[in-house]
């Protein structure tokens, strides 16, 4: 196989990211704290019922964040203005 598994757990949630052999774990740890940090900032104190009745919610942080797999946009900023721009639209 070529891909591993690096997880990280926060307050009882695992967040886990499938990536190839040959990534850097530092770099995938890091994009998992930051995600964990922006849906802690858009979901003020983020728990299990926040990404289960907002899973929609989720994967817009996820589409802004991440794009074909690579780490796309790292500014915490920058993710939390746009999707707050989206949130307005709906």
């Amino acid at each position: 196989f070529n891909f591993k598994i690096i997880y990280r757990r926060y307050a009882g949630l695992y967040f886990c990211i499938c990536v190839d052999v040959t990534d850097n774990n530092l770099a995938y740890l890091e994009a998992i704290h930051n995600f964990v940090e922006v849906l802690n900032e858009y979901f003020h104190n983020v728990c299990e019922l926040d990404l289960v009745f907002n899973f929609y919610k989720v994967y817009t942080v996820v589409d802004e964040m991440f794009l074909a797999g690579e780490i796309r946009e790292t500014s915490q900023t920058k993710v939390l203005k746009q999707l707050l721009m989206l949130q307005s639209l709906e």
